[in-house]
């Protein structure tokens, strides 16, 4: 439906002159957690288990709180408690050694970079990674004046002026937000590099990022886009939560899945066993959100497949038999009619049709004096909703039948079926029709001979393709109950949850042993 009323053009369909990426596709640089941060996130399994067994209230905690702060968490620790140490290994810190390593590669050509964070944003008094970063940055060498960020334009001019700034080379690192920083920021020309260091909701988030670097105009022939993820933390999950949502987004985008439908991907919150999950390190959450995606290809096809087969019972049941019944008596009476019409027909010593037409009670053999009579009788028909018999044309009954919708007038020639023809305004082009309309019979019938043949053809393959089964329906079994094993594993308690190579056995033991304790 959709398709209906929309042009899509992709970027790999318009093959604009854009730069590539070094590598083809982004860098992940993977980051170990501190054990402050492995820590943290197995609070966070602790709250989340409170607020399942309604230990605490909404307002004071809650599942988006609880992602919020993971998120956080994943970015940098201090921004839980400003007084942790910072983290060496941190994601910020490798990131500002990374900016700083291209910068000193690039300083003939003056190349800039862009810095995208969500969280944390500059904020005077509070520990913030903006300031964190720049203050780090200033420190290794690079100059106050090239490093800037996009909230201090908070004016369209400034905004002009600073990104005239970034095209120069005067500003060499950007730092700023998708909201900020995202459509609009015409500043291409010297992007070497782009940083994610944290991960949006959206799709359509990532892809306004990294269309600031990946733009015509861009005088790099080949670009970094940098993605820094803290293993153990939030930010694996979100990743492959982001993957999720495209893949339901290039379903409808790029024509190339089957897929007709999709569940909605859309939240801001993890679920409690997402998050317990992630608090225990379990590596089952990424089989899980593989399983899911799989699961909603493989159901929609079935269900595709299911409303197909339903279509074709129902054909078969109704529509097919409806439509051979149709044609054979359309057949019947066609050659009834034509019979009537080669019975009622004559020519003339040339070989020509002798016309002859009866309109009421009057028989005309002229066609001029006949055509503008049976105009004259068009308005009988006007107030009447049922045809209006007015003569006879090769032995069949001639009526006249108006139909307000379009104010159209039309002849029809009734006997043992009926045929119909619209009327003009001219007085020898309507018995012209009405003469084609007569000798069109016969032809007809060998058209709807034809039709039925291939209808009964139809028949007989919607009949064979009913019978076949879906054909990945093992595959849709297996993967079901796999994944009605991992949500078992993934509801349970931190000391229950399983990681070892066998979890469904130690799953069917665990719920015998819980199907004791409560008989």
């Amino acid at each position: 439906m959709f398709k209906e009323c929309a042009d899509i053009q992709t970027a790999d369909m318009l093959k604009l002159p854009v730069p590539a990426l070094v590598g083809g596709k982004p860098t992940n640089i993977q980051l170990k957690p501190s054990e402050i941060q492995k820590q943290m996130v197995a609070e966070l399994g602790e709250r989340a288990d409170k607020i399942r067994n309604k230990m605490v209230k909404p307002y004071e905690d809650n599942m988006l709180k609880i992602t919020n702060d993971g998120r956080k968490l994943a970015l940098d620790q201090r921004l839980i408690d400003p007084d942790l140490p910072d983290d060496p290994d941190s994601k910020v810190n490798i990131c500002v050694g990374k900016i700083f390593e291209i910068w000193e590669q690039t300083m003939p050509q003056r190349s800039a970079q862009l810095v995208f964070c969500d969280l944390s944003t500059p904020k005077a008094g509070v520990f913030n990674v903006y300031d964190d970063m720049k203050a780090k940055l200033i420190e290794r060498g690079i100059p106050e004046t090239e490093i800037a960020f996009i909230h201090e334009a908070n004016t369209d001019a400034r905004k002009t002026e600073l990104f005239g700034k970034v095209r120069s080379g005067a500003v060499r690192v950007l730092m700023g937000s998708t909201a900020k920083m995202g459509a609009g920021t015409n500043v291409q020309k010297r992007l070497i590099a782009l940083h994610h260091l944290d991960v949006p909701w959206r799709p359509s988030d990532i892809e306004q990022r990294e269309g600031r670097i990946l733009r015509q105009g861009n005088e790099n022939k080949e670009v970094y886009v940098f993605r820094y993820v803290t293993e153990g933390t939030f930010d694996a999950y979100s990743w492959q939560l982001i993957e999720n949502k495209q893949k339901f987004i290039g379903q409808i985008m790029t024509s190339k899945s089957p897929a007709r439908s999709c569940d909605d991907m859309d939240e801001a919150a993890l679920s409690y066993a997402e998050v317990k999950a992630l608090a225990a390190g379990n590596p089952l959450i990424k089989e899980k959100m593989d399983l899911d995606v799989q699961l909603t290809r493989l159901k929609t096809l079935k269900a595709a497949h299911d409303s197909q087969r339903y279509e074709l019972e129902n054909k078969i049941a109704i529509g097919f038999p409806a439509e051979i019944r149709k044609c054979k008596e359309q057949i019947e009476n066609a050659t009834v009619d034509a019979a009537t019409v080669k019975e009622h027909s004559a020519v003339d010593a040339d070989g020509k049709d002798v016309f002859c037409i009866q309109l009421e009670k009057k028989v005309y053999y002229e066609k001029e004096p006949a055509g503008k009579a049976l105009l004259g009788l068009l308005g009988l028909a006007l107030n009447s909703e049922k045809p209006v018999p007015i003569g006879y044309f090769k032995g069949m009954e001639l009526q006249i039948q108006h139909l307000p919708f379009g104010n159209e007038y039309h002849a029809r020639l009734a006997g043992s079926g009926t045929y119909s023809t619209q009327l003009g305004a001219d007085v020898l082009g309507n018995l012209t029709r009405l003469s084609n309309l007569a000798n069109g019979i016969e032809p007809s019938i060998e058209k709807t001979r034809n039709m039925q043949i291939q209808l009964e053809q139809q028949l007989a393959s919607a009949e064979e393709e009913v019978k076949r089964p879906f054909p990945q329906a093992t595959e849709l079994t297996e993967k079901s109950k796999r994944l009605a094993v991992l949500e078992g594993l993934l509801n349970m308690n931190d000391k229950d949850i399983v990681t070892d190579t066998e979890p469904e056995q130690q799953c069917q033991t665990d719920n015998r042993q819980r199907g004791q304790e409560e008989r």
